[in-house]
């Protein structure tokens, strides 16, 4: 998720300060990214350079004064966020994703075995998997799927959902991936040998044996 448009959406509910944009953020993504309060306030002040931001304005008393900044959307803000719910996340260009760069390079890398990789990476995946469902448990109602009792234990679960998911194919893909290394492996061994191509320049430079001539018989 954008944190650009994250706090477009938070702050189209109401006006905030860079504290709680961080805490609703994290909570309602149950802290899966967290945020620098320095990176929520670089974005702001990004936000307010573009015009999608703004200062709430104060009355200058001192009550005022004590106050943390707070910001709003301004009406550009608005159409922006407005804009971003209805347009799909672009999957055009996808992402560098570490694990498939590893696989595609050990498997011509000299030296590596690219079944242990892949048996290294599943253990790990599986961890991750398993610790995924058990927090699914903690969720009020996210076992049963569909039973949360708020709207943030339903934004939990559903993140929870979206990594459970993810593990869950990336284990099949790796399991993909170990059988098609293991069948390439298989084909090329069974191949046979190219036979060495003779090109006339060894062909000259090897020495002939002439067949014998009717004098040298005699």
């Amino acid at each position: 998720m954008s944190v650009r448009q994250g706090i477009l959406a938070l702050l189209a509910e109401k006006p905030m300060h860079g504290y709680q944009l961080r805490q609703q953020f994290e909570q309602r993504t149950g802290g899966t990214w967290p945020l620098n309060i320095g990176q929520v306030y670089t974005t702001v002040q990004r936000l307010v350079r573009d015009g999608l931001v703004e200062p709430v304005p104060t009355s200058g008393s001192a009550d005022d004064a004590a106050d943390v900044e707070r910001f709003q959307l301004t009406p550009a803000g608005r159409a922006e966020i407005t804009a971003w719910w209805h347009t799909p996340v672009d999957r055009g260009a996808p992402v560098r994703d570490e694990l498939v760069i590893k696989l595609a390079l050990a498997v011509t890398a000299p030296g590596v075995d690219p079944r242990e990789v892949i048996q290294t990476q599943r253990t790990e995946t599986m961890r991750a998997l398993r610790d995924y469902t058990r927090l699914k448990t903690t969720v009020p109602g996210g076992a049963a799927g569909g039973g949360e009792s708020n709207s943030r234990d339903l934004a939990w679960s559903l993140v929870l959902d979206n990594l459970i998911f993810a593990a869950e194919a990336e284990v099949r893909w790796l399991d993909h991936v170990e059988a098609r290394v293991s069948r390439a492996e298989g084909a090329w061994s069974a191949a046979p040998a190219p036979a060495s191509a003779v090109t006339p320049a060894s062909a000259a430079a090897s020495p002939s044996v002439a067949a014998p001539t009717t004098e040298a018989r005699r």
